[in-house]
């Protein structure tokens, strides 16, 4: 077996069912799961029709690039999202099986063996940066998001004799957990060190569709903006958030033409592209905004309730989850579940400690995504054992 398996992490989900493994929620009480990010609203008919009426492309082997149509339909929705040049669809933009799939493999691809070097990823993270790494035989290097900076990524805590060893950054806007979203000047910040330094960029914007206020600003358009071009840059979305479709596993990558090709090259022998049916559902799906502004306000009105019914509480600039201070996370877990039969996620699940300081600890992480009234349910219960 690899060895590298060894130095896996267990996911946090299994810590969490090992946490609940010996409680038990009040009776008589329903119980609400706020653990996973799991979008439960219903998946728009534009793709439960397209799945209907293509049921005999499950007959046919998947193109591992993408049909020409899909991979049109994601590079157009870039262009329209964005504001930017349509990303040439036969050369900077892959059809993939869900983000999560893709960020895990993208390491992979990129990284020389002979050369890992190291990784970065922000911290709390979205577990796949850090195994991806390991995997890749990479260092992982965590970089704090303290809550003074906004919850983004503090690059001056890189150590400076670390800068020349990094080959791939993880980054993702709006961010898992604490939902901040990079401006501009973060995104700026961000490029001149990659320039520099000479590493790839790995945005994940799987969120990228869910905020409040103004839409957040995109690596590419970013990049487009700032005069710098796509090299060394390559974005990561999928249809699961935007368009409440997880089951689906439906996304893509996009970005420097010469790095995707080599993805691509790599996903020929990896075998993991979108069935041809999946393909022709997530089409009209990219074509379509409506489903997508429903979906973004009904996760606003929960935000609101928020507001609400927890008024202490911060409520993100995007994405779905609410990121608690609390005094013990895991205590406060248990306590959710055992009092309120609530199942919120320990933050330092989502992190590592550096230097003995953990910066997940002391948060959970509240997933708003079922329906509206389940979650007003749920907020009032939380709100009952925070006093």
């Amino acid at each position: 077996m690899n060895p590298r398996l060894d130095l896996l992490h267990p996911y946090p989900f299994e810590r969490l069912r090992q946490l609940q493994a010996p409680l038990r929620p009040p009776q008589g009480i329903t119980p609400i799961n706020l653990g996973i990010g799991e979008p439960q609203h219903r998946t728009p008919a534009v793709i439960t029709e397209a799945l209907s009426s293509n049921l005999a492309m499950l007959g046919k082997y998947p193109p591992t690039g993408g049909s020409p149509e899909l991979r049109g339909a994601i590079s157009r929705w870039l262009g329209r999202r964005y504001g930017i040049a349509d990303p040439d669809p036969e050369r900077a933009v892959v059809p993939v099986a869900g983000t999560r799939e893709a960020l895990f493999a993208f390491a992979q691809a990129v990284l020389d063996p002979a050369e890992p070097g190291i990784v970065l990823t922000p911290n709390p993270f979205y577990q796949i940066y850090e195994g991806a790494a390991l995997m890749a035989g990479a260092r992982p290097v965590y970089v704090p998001t303290p809550r003074e900076r906004g919850y983004l990524p503090d690059w001056s805590a890189v150590p400076a004799d670390a800068w020349p060893q990094v080959r791939l950054a993880y980054v993702c806007s709006p961010g898992n957990p604490a939902g901040a979203v990079f401006g501009l000047e973060h995104w700026r910040e961000l490029f001149e060190l990659a320039d520099r330094y000479g590493f790839v960029i790995a945005a994940d914007e799987c969120y990228s569709e869910i905020y409040n206020g103004e839409p957040p600003v995109g690596a590419l358009e970013a990049a487009e903006r700032l005069g710098r071009g796509a090299e060394r840059l390559v974005t990561f979305n999928s249809l699961s958030k935007r368009s409440s479709a997880p089951g689906l596993r439906s996304g893509f990558v996009a970005g420097d033409p010469e790095i995707v090709q080599r993805f691509l090259l790599y996903r020929t022998y990896h075998g993991a592209a979108p069935s041809s049916l999946t393909q022709a559902a997530s089409v009209p799906a990219w074509e379509d905004e409506a489903h997508v502004e429903e979906n973004r306000a009904k996760y606003q009105a929960k935000f609101d309730l928020a507001r609400r019914i927890l008024p202490q509480t911060p409520i993100p600039n995007g994405g779905f989850f609410l990121w608690l201070p609390v005094e013990d996370d895991e205590e406060f877990a248990r306590r959710a579940y055992t009092e309120a039969g609530l199942t919120v996620l320990p933050g330092r699940y989502l992190a590592r400690a550096v230097d003995g300081r953990d910066p997940g600890a002391g948060h959970v992480r509240i997933a708003l995504v079922a329906e509206l009234d389940v979650c007003e349910e749920a907020l009032v219960r939380l709100a009952a054992i925070l006093i």
